[in-house]
Parts: structure tokens; sequence; C-alpha cells
């Protein structure tokens, strides 16, 4: 009876494993018939790049360094870890203010965060910020020229501003933009809205400064860093980056730390609402970690049912970011996040050096 119900449950693992490909086969099929819409689309985005590049739309300029973090695609390419890696780089010289739209918030406006805000007043990603560099001011708007006037006011005036997420704000002109591409979807081998995932076409990428290829697996070769170079074709000028996912060897929460492979002892489950939890779930399952996976879309806000349902579950782990939306909504002795950080393959020195003497250059002017 044991054997018959373990081949009944493969048959069956089995049969959804081919239904979800003949789903995904129809998805991607039926986004080619939008195509002549992404024509539109993207023509309308060059046209607005271009009333911005001849800064006949207004664009506002500020005396101080600010620094861009953003993408082509939609989600998923490593922003707020790459925030944070600029924050820890630049706080030990330098007043740092990040500012962010606070995305799927349900305030509006300019909001200077205390510590004491919830996710859906300020964003999860801010929060996460916030959460984890107390000493900085990390503030939204989805404004981001009033954002920065106002961060202008706050005492110590800041040094610098990174804008999280902010490659298409064209009214304000960032001395220095970084691109981020996924290594799995690179923006050369995807199309615009709404046949594919980009937010303009590829030819905004000569905005950036430098481009910073993420989420590459860790023993990604030199080789094969040349062939991707070769297809993102940068300007002159521009300078290309890889990263890696580097994951904590610990699980965090309020109630303390475990190591992360005590977990091993018995199963859990994985609660993830970003955009690419893949990467997550494939490294714990190399660690030989069982676990039921509880997938939400990208910033989901989870409803009363699904937080009862959550709060029956024996131990939780979750990303930082989904942390700070479920932190006060879960016991503490139940739910934990693994944190991550960004990791330079090589060059990492090269890459401080340029954003470093951006900086410098703008504090002589």
């Amino acid at each position: 009876m044991t054997n018959f119900n373990y081949l009944f449950s493969e048959v069956a693992e089995n049969d959804l494993l081919r239904f979800r490909k003949k789903i995904t086969f129809a998805f991607m099929s039926a986004r080619k018939f939008l195509y002549p819409f992404s024509i539109l689309y993207g023509t309308a985005m060059r046209v607005r790049n271009q009333l911005y590049d001849r800064e006949i739309l207004p664009v506002h300029s500020f005396d101080l360094p600010v620094i861009a973090v953003g993408n082509l695609s939609m989600g998923g390419t490593g922003k707020s870890p790459m925030v944070e890696y600029l924050t820890q780089l630049l706080k030990v010289n330098y007043r740092v203010a990040t500012l962010s739209r606070g995305y799927r918030r349900k305030t509006s406006g300019y909001i200077l965060l205390t510590g004491t805000e919830t996710a859906s007043e300020v964003g999860d990603e801010p929060l996460q910020f916030k959460y984890k560099f107390p000493e900085v001011a990390v503030a939204v708007d989805e404004n981001r020229s009033h954002g920065i006037a106002e961060l202008l006011n706050v005492k110590p005036k800041p040094e610098v501003v990174l804008l999280d997420d902010a490659f298409q704000h064209r009214r304000v002109k960032a001395g220095f933009y970084i691109l981020l591409t996924s290594y799995s979807k690179l923006y050369r081998n995807d199309l615009v809205l709404p046949a594919g995932d980009l937010r303009e076409p590829a030819s905004g990428a000569k905005r950036a400064r430098v481009i910073v290829v993420t989420k590459c697996p860790a023993n990604l070769s030199v080789e094969e860093q040349m062939e991707i170079v070769k297809k993102l074709k940068p300007t002159a000028g521009q300078e290309v980056f890889f990263t890696t996912i580097a994951y904590s060897e610990k699980v965090m929460g309020r109630n303390g730390s475990y190591a992360l492979k005590d977990l091993q002892k018995n199963p859990f489950t994985l609660v993830t609402g970003i955009a690419n939890p893949q990467p997550m779930v494939e490294h714990l399952e190399a660690l030989g970690l069982k676990f039921e996976h509880k997938k939400f879309k990208d910033h989901h806000n989870f409803t009363e049912a699904e937080l009862r349902e959550l709060q029956h579950e024996e131990f939780i782990l979750t990303t930082e970011k989904d942390y700070m939306r479920l932190k006060n909504e879960i016991s503490r002795e139940k739910i934990f996040y693994l944190p991550i950080r960004s990791c330079f393959l090589q060059r990492e020195e090269a890459f401080e050096d340029l954003v470093l003497e951006h900086i410098k250059k703008s504090e002589t002017r």
C-alpha cells in the first residue's frame, strides 16, 4: 500500500509539472501577441526619455551627491541588497540618507522614518533599511524631488542621498546611476511591456555609470562573464560588475538567532512574498532542509485569514523584506528571517572606488 501511495503521489507530481509547463508555454505564447503594444509602449518611453535628456521636461538637480539604484525590468534584481551595500560602504565617512517611493504603502507624501512605523505605512523595504541602519535617515516620497528637498532639512544634513528603485524617475537627475540586471534574465534578452518585462527599452541602459549583473552563480567563470558583457553591449565609459547572493549562516528574529543548519532537525514553513524566491529555495534545498513553501506575490499584503493560518505554523522562515510585514503579526518565537547580502565575484574595490570618486568630485564642485 505504501508503494502504491508513493507511486500515485509521484505520478500526480509529474502531471502537475506537465500542467505547469503547458500553462507557462500558453502564457508566453499569449504574450507574443502583445508585441505590437510593446512597440507602442517602447516608442512612448523613448520619446519620454528624449524629452528628459533634452530637459524639455523639467529635471531637478541637487548640490549633493545623489546615487540612483534601479533596473530596467520589473522587480527581482536585488535592489535592496545593493542599497544596503552602499549604505554600509558610505556611512563610515558620510551622513547617508535613503529615499524610496514606499511601494504598496497605504499612505502618501513624505515620511521620515523613526523605526516605529509599519510596512503598510511606509513600505517593507524602507522599513528594512531603518531596521538595519537606525542611524541613517530613511525617507519615503513618491515625489523624489520633493523628498530630497525635505531630506536636506534634516539635522544633521545628509551628505549623500541613495535613491532606491529610481532608474525611471527622470524628474531627478542623479549624478551616478547603478543599473541592476539579473543573471537569469538579462535585459538584453527581454522585451518591453506588455510582451516582456522591461519598463523601458534596453537603450535606457546608457544612463548607467555601472551595470551590475546580480544573483550570479558563485562559481561563474571569467569566460562566461565576458560573454555576458558582450551581450550587454556597454557603452564607452560604462563598467560591468558581477555579484552573487551571500546567505547568512544564521536565521534571525526578535527571540534571538539559530544556526541555519539546525533547521535540519525539523521541517518548517518557508514564506516568501518577493519577485523571485527561487535562489533562496535552491539554497535551502542544497543544505538538505525540509520545508513547505508558501509563495505569495511580490510585496504581498497579508490578509487576516492568511495571518491566522500562518499563526498555526510551528516555525516560519521568511525573507528580510517579508519579515518587516510579518514580525508584528506572528508570535515572535515562531518567525525568523534569513539575512542576505550582495557579494562581488571580482573587482569589488574597483566598484567602490568608482562610487567614492564620484562623491569626492561632487564635493569639489
